[in-house]
């Protein structure tokens, strides 16, 4: 993450992606500018209450496996330092791995603000990666969604053809 004495002179410029990496999984969000992010993260608190103070809460490990469970989540707007965690942040790596060019910044940040707020919550259909891919680029997608598809293809190819093997296709009755 660029620091105000790298010849950048910024910390970023309002809608980038600011990317993550935790030990299992990547976490995803949008710089708003004034070291702001817009990220979306499961939250069960917003389910019981609409005390944005309380909300607004660093959101705890229980809170968050509860809104997992729950499928309820929260797109929030935190510093740059809460979100990030003490973990390094990556830049716009994204743009290389998607196909589409990214909105105009002022557009990707316009989107994350209009969104924040509670949300149904996904692991694998409306999580963070999803968030940004529509803020940025017009539309959901998750990059390890298809990472894990293209791994798994030829075992989802090769069980088809087995199983069509075992079990003669009967035709519509």
């Amino acid at each position: 993450w660029p620091r105000a004495e790298d010849d950048r002179g910024a910390r970023g410029e309002r809608g980038d992606l600011l990317e993550v990496p935790r030990t299992l999984f990547t976490h995803f969000g949008i710089y708003l500018g004034d070291n702001r992010v817009a990220h979306l993260i499961p939250d069960i608190l917003p389910l019981f209450t609409k005390d944005k103070h309380s909300i607004q809460v660093m959101v705890t490990n229980t809170r968050l496996v509860l809104g997992v469970l729950s499928k309820s989540a929260s797109i929030r707007v935190d510093t740059v330092e809460d979100f990030a965690y003490g973990a390094s942040i990556l830049l716009n790596v994204m743009d290389t791995a998607v196909q589409k060019r990214p909105l105009d910044g002022e557009e990707i940040a316009r989107r994350a603000e209009k969104m924040v707020g509670k949300i149904p919550y996904s692991l694998l259909w409306n999580n963070c990666e999803h968030f940004v891919t529509y803020c940025r680029y017009g539309s959901t997608m998750s990059t390890s969604q298809m990472a894990l598809y293209s791994l798994n293809r030829p075992i989802i190819i090769t069980s088809a053809l087995l199983w069509s093997k075992l079990v003669p296709y009967s035709g519509l009755n």
